[in-house]
């Protein structure tokens, strides 16, 4: 899909409720909101770095049910023992675009076991979809674009502005549409059971396996020069004398 095709779809964002979470104490609340989720939209803002070797954690974690948006600041209120147990349940569902990175990021700050994690774009990609990422699934399955304008932006700073808050809870938000609509589309690959920590998705029933690398033929691969084989060194030799003229 063209940029001109992306940008003819209307332009859409999340309506519903926002919580960000600053302080310790609300997060235990949250949590509790978060754990009657069986799907939650999964994603994490990290400050842009413009300098070679430059390097930021992750400043917001993003976490969407089907009722309210929680963001995160990592900066106030870490990543509390009830927040690792929410990423550690493999029992709810957390869907996202390209999530090995933001995972990977989150347990250098704590380390935890990560479950229940569907990266959306590898479903798409192995049922035979284009992988166009966050912005270009959108378009594609949900019908909708959604702004990039707040993506470069200070993520570390200590109040968000609302453009942020919006756009956090957006992306956040498409993940776990997406993964709806998979639903729809791929029962077979989303069926709601529960998840192990092995969280990337198995490969798709609906498609043939892929035919594997033919092995070298074991004979073939045996026929190779001998190393103290001299039969080439003679075979020189020998022509070197039919060529050397007789002496007087």
């Amino acid at each position: 899909m063209t940029k001109e095709e992306i940008n003819a779809h209307p332009m859409k964002s999340y309506e519903g409720p926002i919580h960000v979470i600053r302080r310790p104490e609300q997060i235990e609340r949250a949590v509790k909101q978060l754990e009657k989720e069986t799907v939650l939209g999964f994603d994490t803002e990290t400050r842009p770095t413009f300098r070679v070797g430059e390097y930021y954690p992750p400043a917001i974690l993003q976490l969407v049910g089907e009722k309210a948006a929680y963001i995160f600041q990592l900066r106030h209120c870490r990543l509390s023992p009830a927040l690792l147990g929410l990423l550690a349940n493999p029992r709810i569902v957390k869907a996202g675009v390209a999530l090995d990175r933001d995972v990977q990021e989150l347990n250098k700050l704590a380390a935890f076991s990560p479950a229940g994690f569907v990266d959306v774009a590898k479903l798409v990609k192995w049922a035979g979809y284009m992988n166009h990422g966050l912005r270009g699934l959108a378009t594609v399955l949900l019908g909708f674009r959604i702004s990039k304008r707040a993506q470069t932006s200070n993520w570390d700073r200590a109040t968000l502005t609302r453009a942020q808050i919006e756009y956090a809870a957006t992306d956040a938000w498409v993940g776990r549409e997406l993964y709806r609509k998979l639903q729809e589309l791929l029962p077979e690959m989303t069926a709601d059971e529960p998840a192990t920590n092995d969280w990337e998705p198995g490969p798709n029933p609906q498609m043939s396996e892929v035919e594997k690398p033919k092995p070298r033929n074991p004979k073939r691969a045996r026929r190779t020069k001998a190393p103290n084989s001299t039969r080439p060194a003679r075979r020189r030799r020998d022509a070197k004398r039919k060529r050397t003229p007789p002496g007087p």
